[in-house]
């Protein structure tokens, strides 16, 4: 899709999820594949090659992908397809789409692509990109870059990376070909989209992209100015944002505290309040028990267990497109990511020159990036503007029985709707 939008793409081919059900039913890769395989590594160009999933639904982070994979022979790459179709089932994934209601039944596809290289001088990096603020829904660019680095970087979190407007000043074409390969998917999807991307040597070149599925407050925004902007309609709009939607909008800020224990990166708004576990294993024996906040150097797949048990969560390292970052925004739990200084021991957490123990009592603001020793005080409020147009159409439509388009789902919107605005009424 990215070629057909006359975006630079490196050579590659995709393996289809068919062939993943197979190799999951059948313990093997189907009949004919590994034929296919040796022709269609022989059409790119020398060198290393990249295997990455390709899920039909986002999973960030939940499955296996392989850089730098030499191949000198077609045994190497028939490995590293299965083990990309492997990790469809691993636990992680499993959790995840157990969270999010994705169907186990649908497979990866796999894409295989000639590798293009972050690290390869001063002027190469890899980064992420969202065309819109993820936690807002503003319509500017938001996301991560570092330079010097291959893309795991970034998503892992190991490395603090710089703000994505960076790359104005140090690779002003890298910048200026982003925003227009922004301005295409967008326009392709009719919506916010989420892409990664790697320059090498001044070159950009873009590696996937999907919608970016806003929730909460960045979801309402979001659909509202694409409906205002005439790029879809109104009831579509309605469609888009779902009843759980609206009822994070009233997005929950801690008040100015004395206690604050540390500050990081803001990477999913709202507040969660509970006790710090230091470890998956901690915070799913400790959530038995009441709320708890998953506190980490930074966040793998393999923390998902911890991070579906938690209210909310917090890592040392990492930005706002960091694994930590990009889950806890799909799930809609409060993060704090990034905080400076922070380490995390064995049961216990380190900021400056103060020790707290695992099992102390935390607030953390995943708007400001306020890490609080205790219950703090809470405010709320509302994206007044965009919720009252929306509430505005909801009204129009709902008294309009004419053709209505999943009538079903645009009550729902309209009930949840309603009761928003209900709550909305002087006190």
């Amino acid at each position: 899709m990215l070629g057909r939008l006359g975006l630079a793409v490196p050579a590659g081919f995709v393996i289809g999820t068919e062939a993943c059900r197979a190799y999951l039913r059948d313990g093997r890769l189907p009949d004919g594949l590994a034929d296919e395989l040796t022709i269609a590594v022989a059409s790119l160009p020398a060198g290393q090659v990249s295997v990455r999933s390709g899920a039909s639904v986002s999973m960030p982070g939940m499955m296996t992908t392989i850089l730098n994979l030499t191949v000198d022979s077609i045994e190497p790459l028939k490995k590293a397809v299965t083990e990309v179709f492997s990790s469809w089932n691993t636990p992680r994934a499993r959790t995840y789409r157990e969270l999010h209601g994705i169907p186990h039944d649908l497979g990866t596809a796999v894409t295989i692509q000639a590798m293009v290289y972050g690290d390869r001088d001063h002027r190469s990096g890899t980064g992420v990109a969202f065309t819109r603020n993820p936690n807002t829904g503003e319509p500017v660019p938001f996301g991560d870059v570092l330079f010097g680095r291959q893309g795991d970087a970034v998503v892992s979190g190991r490395e603090l990376p710089l703000p994505l407007h960076d790359l104005t000043a140090r690779e002003p074409k890298v910048w200026a070909g982003l925003l227009h390969a922004m301005d295409r998917v967008e326009s392709h999807y009719r919506d916010a989209c989420y892409l990664e991307f790697t320059f090498e040597t001044g070159e950009l070149w873009l590696l996937q992209v999907r919608p970016g599925r806003f929730v909460g407050a960045a979801a309402v925004r979001v659909a509202t100015d694409l409906a205002d902007d005439g790029v879809i309609g109104r009831e579509e709009a309605l469609r888009r944002v779902s009843p759980e939607d609206l009822q994070q909008v009233r997005t929950p800020r801690i008040v100015l505290a004395a206690d604050v224990l540390a500050r990081g990166l803001g990477a999913c708004p709202g507040v969660a309040v509970g006790m710090v576990a230091t470890s998956t294993d901690a915070a799913v024996r400790m959530a038995a028990k009441g709320p708890v906040i998953l506190v980490r150097p930074e966040t793998s797949p393999l923390d998902m267990r911890g991070i579906a048990a938690a209210a909310g969560i917090v890592t040392a390292r990492g930005g706002p497109a960091s694994h930590a970052a990009v889950v806890a925004r799909a799930m809609g739990k409060p993060a704090v990511v990034g905080v400076a200084g922070l380490v995390v021991g064995a049961g216990s957490v380190r900021a400056g020159d103060r020790t707290i123990e695992e099992g102390t009592l935390v607030s953390i603001d995943g708007t400001s990036g306020d890490v609080v020793v205790g219950e703090a005080t809470v405010t709320t409020s509302t994206a007044e503007s965009h919720v009252c147009r929306l509430l505005g159409w909801a009204d129009d439509i709902s008294g309009d029985t004419s053709e209505r388009p999943e009538p079903d789902r645009l009550r729902a919107a309209h009930i949840a709707l309603s009761q928003t605005k209900a709550r909305r009424k002087p006190e």
